[in-house]
Protein backbone atom coordinates (compact mmCIF):
# COMPACT_ATOMS: atom_id res chain seq x y z
CA UNK A 1 0.00 0.00 0.00
CA UNK A 2 2.78 2.21 0.81
CA UNK A 3 5.05 1.74 -2.17
CA UNK A 4 1.95 3.24 -4.86
CA UNK A 5 1.35 6.19 -2.35
CA UNK A 6 5.27 7.08 -2.46
CA UNK A 7 5.08 6.77 -6.60
CA UNK A 8 1.70 8.72 -6.71
CA UNK A 9 3.61 11.67 -4.74
CA UNK A 10 6.45 11.33 -6.89
CA UNK A 11 4.64 11.88 -9.54
CA UNK A 12 3.12 14.94 -8.34
CA UNK A 13 5.99 16.48 -7.25
CA UNK A 14 7.73 16.08 -10.20
CA UNK A 15 4.68 17.57 -12.52
CA UNK A 16 4.81 20.45 -9.66
CA UNK A 17 8.51 21.25 -10.33
CA UNK A 18 7.73 21.28 -14.25
CA UNK A 19 5.21 23.41 -13.67
CA UNK A 20 7.11 25.65 -12.02
CA UNK A 21 9.89 25.48 -14.36
CA UNK A 22 7.52 26.72 -17.02
CA UNK A 23 6.24 29.80 -15.30
CA UNK A 24 9.70 30.92 -14.54
CA UNK A 25 10.64 30.72 -17.82
CA UNK A 26 7.48 32.78 -19.30
CA UNK A 27 8.45 35.61 -16.03
CA UNK A 28 9.08 38.75 -17.73
CA UNK A 29 12.64 40.53 -18.09
CA UNK A 30 13.31 42.54 -14.54
CA UNK A 31 12.46 46.73 -15.41
CA UNK A 32 15.27 48.95 -13.85
CA UNK A 33 13.87 51.97 -11.88
CA UNK A 34 13.44 55.46 -14.48
CA UNK A 35 16.11 56.93 -11.71
CA UNK A 36 18.49 54.48 -13.33
CA UNK A 37 17.33 54.64 -16.62
CA UNK A 38 16.63 58.59 -17.20
CA UNK A 39 18.77 61.44 -15.69
CA UNK A 40 16.27 63.69 -13.70
CA UNK A 41 16.62 66.28 -15.06
CA UNK A 42 14.50 65.84 -18.30
CA UNK A 43 16.79 66.45 -21.00
CA UNK A 44 18.00 63.50 -23.10
CA UNK A 45 21.28 62.01 -21.67
CA UNK A 46 24.78 62.75 -23.10
CA UNK A 47 26.71 61.40 -26.05
CA UNK A 48 28.65 59.35 -23.71
CA UNK A 49 27.11 57.48 -20.95
CA UNK A 50 28.54 58.21 -17.72
CA UNK A 51 30.16 55.39 -15.60
CA UNK A 52 27.57 55.40 -13.58
CA UNK A 53 24.37 54.94 -15.66
CA UNK A 54 21.04 57.07 -14.99
CA UNK A 55 23.25 59.47 -12.65
CA UNK A 56 21.81 62.18 -11.67
CA UNK A 57 22.59 65.99 -12.65
CA UNK A 58 24.33 67.96 -9.42
CA UNK A 59 23.24 71.33 -8.41
CA UNK A 60 26.85 72.26 -8.35
CA UNK A 61 30.12 70.47 -8.33
CA UNK A 62 30.44 70.30 -5.24
CA UNK A 63 26.75 69.63 -3.88
CA UNK A 64 25.20 66.23 -3.13
CA UNK A 65 22.03 65.81 -4.84
CA UNK A 66 19.11 67.12 -2.60
CA UNK A 67 16.84 63.53 -2.56
CA UNK A 68 19.55 62.28 0.17
CA UNK A 69 18.77 62.66 3.66
CA UNK A 70 20.86 64.84 5.96
CA UNK A 71 22.06 61.45 7.64
CA UNK A 72 23.17 60.38 3.95
CA UNK A 73 26.23 62.72 4.55
CA UNK A 74 27.40 60.71 7.54
CA UNK A 75 27.57 57.52 6.01
CA UNK A 76 29.38 58.77 3.02
CA UNK A 77 31.88 60.17 5.32
CA UNK A 78 32.37 56.63 6.65
CA UNK A 79 32.62 55.07 3.28
CA UNK A 80 35.17 57.50 2.31
CA UNK A 81 37.23 57.02 5.06
CA UNK A 82 36.73 53.20 5.31
CA UNK A 83 34.87 53.19 8.82
CA UNK A 84 34.37 52.32 11.47
CA UNK A 85 30.87 51.59 10.65
CA UNK A 86 28.06 51.69 13.37
CA UNK A 87 26.06 48.06 12.05
CA UNK A 88 27.57 45.22 11.67
CA UNK A 89 26.08 45.17 8.25
CA UNK A 90 27.65 48.03 6.61
CA UNK A 91 30.48 46.97 3.84
CA UNK A 92 28.86 43.62 2.87
CA UNK A 93 28.08 42.39 -0.26
CA UNK A 94 24.70 43.40 -1.44
CA UNK A 95 23.78 40.49 -3.75
CA UNK A 96 21.17 42.54 -6.50
CA UNK A 97 19.44 39.80 -6.43
CA UNK A 98 16.27 41.68 -7.15
CA UNK A 99 18.10 42.50 -10.25
CA UNK A 100 17.22 46.14 -9.78
CA UNK A 101 20.79 47.37 -10.36
CA UNK A 102 22.85 46.57 -13.68
CA UNK A 103 23.95 43.29 -13.34
CA UNK A 104 27.78 42.56 -12.29
CA UNK A 105 29.53 39.78 -10.88
CA UNK A 106 29.35 38.56 -6.98
CA UNK A 107 31.45 40.85 -5.03
CA UNK A 108 31.24 44.25 -6.79
CA UNK A 109 28.18 46.35 -4.98
CA UNK A 110 28.51 46.93 -0.80
CA UNK A 111 25.78 48.08 1.42
CA UNK A 112 25.52 50.76 3.73
CA UNK A 113 23.34 51.93 6.36
CA UNK A 114 21.93 55.12 6.25
CA UNK A 115 20.07 55.91 9.59
CA UNK A 116 16.43 56.83 9.96
CA UNK A 117 15.47 58.92 12.74
CA UNK A 118 13.49 57.17 15.43
CA UNK A 119 13.51 53.68 13.80
CA UNK A 120 13.98 51.17 16.40
CA UNK A 121 16.24 48.96 13.77
CA UNK A 122 18.68 49.77 10.70
CA UNK A 123 15.34 51.49 8.82
CA UNK A 124 14.73 51.13 5.04
CA UNK A 125 17.53 53.54 4.09
CA UNK A 126 20.73 52.07 2.37
CA UNK A 127 23.55 53.77 0.46
CA UNK A 128 25.01 50.93 -2.24
CA UNK A 129 28.11 51.57 -3.94
CA UNK A 130 29.42 50.03 -6.71
CA UNK A 131 33.23 49.18 -7.66
CA UNK A 132 36.31 49.03 -5.14
CA UNK A 133 36.96 52.44 -4.54
CA UNK A 134 33.59 52.48 -5.39
CA UNK A 135 32.49 54.40 -8.61
CA UNK A 136 28.54 53.83 -8.52
CA UNK A 137 26.90 54.98 -5.91
CA UNK A 138 23.05 54.33 -5.26
CA UNK A 139 20.78 55.58 -3.00
CA UNK A 140 17.51 53.19 -1.82
CA UNK A 141 14.88 54.32 1.01
CA UNK A 142 12.46 51.84 0.46
CA UNK A 143 14.75 48.77 1.42
CA UNK A 144 16.17 47.77 -2.45
CA UNK A 145 12.88 48.60 -4.32
CA UNK A 146 13.98 51.06 -6.12
CA UNK A 147 16.89 53.27 -6.47
CA UNK A 148 18.14 56.06 -7.39
CA UNK A 149 22.16 57.07 -8.83
CA UNK A 150 24.04 59.76 -7.75
CA UNK A 151 27.48 61.31 -7.80
CA UNK A 152 29.60 62.00 -5.20
CA UNK A 153 32.04 64.72 -5.01
CA UNK A 154 35.53 64.62 -4.11
CA UNK A 155 36.04 63.92 -0.19
CA UNK A 156 36.40 67.11 1.93
CA UNK A 157 34.66 69.36 -0.99
CA UNK A 158 30.79 68.95 0.19
CA UNK A 159 31.54 67.57 4.26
Amino acid sequence: MRKPLLLLLAILLLVGGLVGIKQLQRAPAPQFAPSLTQPDTGTAPPASAPANPGATAQRSADALPAFLPPEARQTLVLIQRGGPYPHRQDGSVFSNREQRLPDRPRGYYREYTVDTPGAGNRGARRIVTGGTPPTGWFYTDDHYETFRSFEVPPAGSWQ
